[in-house]
């Protein structure tokens, strides 16, 4: 998602030219690699695009593709998200609630250690969450813990968390890759790490070379992992054609077909919540005005954008995100309608349509297409929008979060952790600037209802808010498609649209090249 350095693939730059125009019909089940039995031992070479000068490997502050894997194998949290996004245990053994979930109790695993050989104990959850919500430097994952008001260390094991409000979403939240425990005294620039890695060395935009935690809790195969940012697609592809890598995150959609019929090549094709929405800020022209926002949605023809932009291999959106969740609605589909959208927006003032800009950046597979193909279908409606392309650099520098009206992309997570990643007016990434006092004081009796089944009501009266007045346009829900050699064992499809299998390159092995 940002702009890495430049690096040159060595042949096969003819054979990607030559199957550029081509596209997957349809996005199908296509082809499965058989690594053989697990073995120890190799190098697993990983290209990314997306990395800039601001990568980090810091626990707390992840944003772009290279930063999520670093984070998720250098540092583990209490649970996390498995291969069909259940919350399931990490460095816990167990964490439970009291009767209002006001006060949530933590076990950790027995024989946890750090990096460096020392206990992993409660003193370290402690220093973490603290870290996390430090008040004049809060962290990613902070407004997932606004609710916090103290953690205490029982024993070397146990840690209290306790609330200053019911929040039945507590265990999902430490679940959150952001919420990864680091030891006291943590330092980013030289890390100790609680994950199955550790780091070897790290050069932002470029390169990171990691290698196994022996302390580490459980089995792995790998005697390293190197990350390696490309700057486009092309040379992405390049490089695994050439196999100056073993596996890329994210392929161009249009040629997963192509590249399945390499006999050399395997493709790993993931359903997913992932979702690439536009984002319009609800607090500025001419955003401000709910009948532009529902105009632009309505010149949106979904089914186009799945095939043009993600070759088939996705579900249609219905401007609303979660679609694994529990509760996800049912709402009526929202279609393309160019006459309703021209109507709406002369009631709002725009008789002869209007001018807008785009602000879009490969911040994702699919990101600048989907401008491109919105754009196209918007002209229809009178609205005439000009796309500014930006490199990753630029869009998540300075004015992320701030364009009127651009793109963003999301893993998958059910729909009341995504609220508080993006829907309140204390979320680290609230992008439309969404903040309505009467959806936030329905939000906060939802979420102290620990029960999906008895927040449904709650979460439907929220999404029916969204729905109507908010500030997404959610087209469609985006497979995972990643691409890797033959002999690379280990990987499973993943729900959590991370590539990859979720970046889990712990349970990765090299088999026979």
């Amino acid at each position: 998602m940002n702009t890495p350095n430049r690096r040159q693939a060595l042949g096969a730059g003819l054979a990607v030219a030559g199957v550029a125009g081509l596209s997957a019909c349809g996005g199908g089940e296509v082809g499965a690699a058989d690594a053989g039995e697990p073995v120890k031992g190799g190098t697993l070479r990983v290209g990314v695009t997306g990395g800039n000068s601001a990568d980090t490997i810091d626990a707390h502050i992840p944003v772009n593709n290279g930063d999520i894997a670093r984070t998720v194998n250098l540092y583990n949290a209490l649970y996390g998200w498995d291969d069909d996004s259940q919350v399931v245990p990490l460095l816990a053994e167990s964490i439970k609630a009291n009767s209002d979930s006001t006060v949530w109790t933590c076990t950790l695993k027995e024989g946890l250690k750090f990096s460096d050989g020392k206990p992993i104990t409660s003193e370290d959850v402690v220093f973490t969450f603290e870290r996390i919500n430090d008040p004049d430097d809060p962290k990613t994952a902070a407004a997932n813990f606004s609710m916090l008001e103290k953690v205490v260390a029982k024993d070397d094991r146990t840690v209290e968390f306790r609330l200053n409000e019911s929040n039945g979403l507590f265990k999902d939240a430490v679940a959150e890759y952001t919420a990864a425990i680091v030891p006291v005294g943590y330092d980013p620039e030289n890390p100790v790490c609680s994950g199955p890695f550790k780091l070897k060395s790290f050069t932002a935009a470029q390169s990171t070379v990691l290698v196994p935690n022996e302390h580490y809790f459980d089995k792995m195969y790998l005697d390293e992992v190197e990350i390696l940012n490309f700057n486009d697609d092309d040379a992405l592809i390049n490089a695994l054609l050439s196999t100056q890598v073993d596996a890329i995150a994210g392929i161009p959609l249009a040629l997963v077909e192509v590249i399945d019929a390499d006999e050399r090549m395997s493709i790993l094709n993931s359903k997913t919540g992932m979702w690439l929405p536009f984002t319009m800020r609800v607090d500025k022209k001419p955003f401000d005005d709910v009948k532009v926002r529902q105009a632009f949605r309505l010149v949106v023809d979904r089914e186009q954008m799945i095939e043009q932009v993600l070759s088939g291999y996705g579900t249609v959106g219905n401007d609303m995100f979660g679609p694994l969740s529990e509760n996800y609605p049912k709402f009526p589909q929202r279609k393309q309608d160019l006459d309703k959208a021209k109507k709406l927006l002369a009631e709002a003032g725009y008789p002869d349509g209007l001018d807008v800009e785009l602000v879009t950046a490969p911040i994702q597979s699919g990101a600048v297409e989907a401008a491109q193909v919105f754009a196209q279908q918007a002209a229809d409606a009178g609205i005439r929008v000009k796309i500014r392309k930006v490199d990753a650099t630029t869009f998540f520098g300075d004015g992320y979060l701030k364009w009127d009206f651009a793109q963003d992309f999301w893993y998958t997570r059910d729909f009341m952790p995504q609220v508080i990643s993006c829907a309140l007016d204390e979320s680290p990434f609230n992008e439309t600037h969404w903040d309505d006092p009467q959806f936030n004081k329905v939000f906060d009796k939802a979420r102290a209802i620990p029960e999906p089944e008895k927040r449904r009501d709650l979460e439907h009266e929220l999404q029916k808010m969204l729905y109507d007045e908010g500030g997404y346009i959610v087209w469609g829900f985006a497979n995972q498609v990643d691409a890797f050699q033959k002999y690379v064992g280990g990987l499973v499809p993943n729900s959590t649209g991370r590539p990859l299998s979720g970046w889990r390159f712990d349970r990765v092995w090299i088999g026979e090249v």
